[in-house]
């Protein structure tokens, strides 16, 4: 039977991680390891400068679980180098309260758990449901059951992830499943300045995201059209394609 492990960016507590343990349930035996309060927007985070702290506990439905002090990426270290000594098969990081689309994944700790997977050779799907005020990961769930059997049998490329966004849809008002690269999702950013009690001025960074349409095959489209995403990234970020332009430029020390 695989043996999968399950994480997530907004901790133990969230709906999508306990919708995702149950799903994956049926799939393989699982280990669920994650921060043990939210992360999101953490980013790759690797915590070189504290000691990581791992509590037993368990999750809503009384299954054992394991709550770590540090980051979405160092659950799965954690897990990888050693805590969890039975080999892992697949690393599925979510289900994330929000979408990751676009530019947005390199913040995502989401996303970036499940590229800590891949770092250390183990096949990993990341999974995001879009925001609403009433958040059911049941469909979101589902897919991930269907997916990760698929993975398991063929397997991915190295250094490659999957980034599965599912549209916050009832089931049978979802289109189906495209496969997508990934998109820009910009946003209309602004540096929003205000005063504390004291007169000291602190900041927040705001933005809302842009109603630009994207091209048929990305990621942000897939999402605003009804349609699940599944986004293969990797983690070779070299532009392979000005190589050749840069050494032409003829620099010497």
């Amino acid at each position: 039977m695989a043996h999968i492990l399950v994480t997530n960016d907004d901790g133990l507590e969230a709906g999508g991680l306990l919708a995702l343990k149950n799903a994956l349930s049926a799939v393989g035996r699982v280990t669920v390891m994650a921060p043990d309060h939210n992360w999101s927007a953490s980013g790759h985070v690797k915590t070189l400068h504290k000691p990581l702290r791992v509590n037993e506990v368990r999750l809503a439905d009384g299954t054992p679980a394991f709550a770590t002090s540090g980051a979405p990426s160092d659950c799965v270290a954690l897990a990888c180098l050693g805590f969890i000594q039975e080999p892992i098969d697949l690393v599925v990081s979510g289900i994330n309260q929000g979408y990751n689309l676009g530019h947005d994944v390199t913040y995502s700790g989401t996303v970036t758990a499940a590229m800590e997977g891949v770092i250390s050779g183990i096949p990993s799907i990341a999974v995001s449901l879009g925001w609403r005020p009433e958040m059911d990961y049941e469909c979101a769930a589902r897919f991930a059951a269907r997916l990760a059997p698929k993975v398991l049998e063929v397997g991915l490329p190295p250094y490659t992830l999957l980034n599965v966004n599912v549209p916050n849809l009832p089931q049978d008002q979802i289109k189906g499943v495209r496969i997508t690269r990934q998109g820009l999702r910009k946003y209309r950013d602004e540096l929003v300045k205000r005063l504390d009690p004291r007169g000291r001025p602190y900041y927040w960074i705001a933005g809302e995201p842009s109603s630009e349409m994207e091209e048929e095959d990305t990621d942000v489209w897939a999402v605003e059209n009804g349609y699940i995403s599944i986004t293969p990234l990797q983690l070779d970020l070299t532009a392979h394609a000005m190589i050749e332009q840069l050494r032409n430029w003829g620099l010497e020390v």
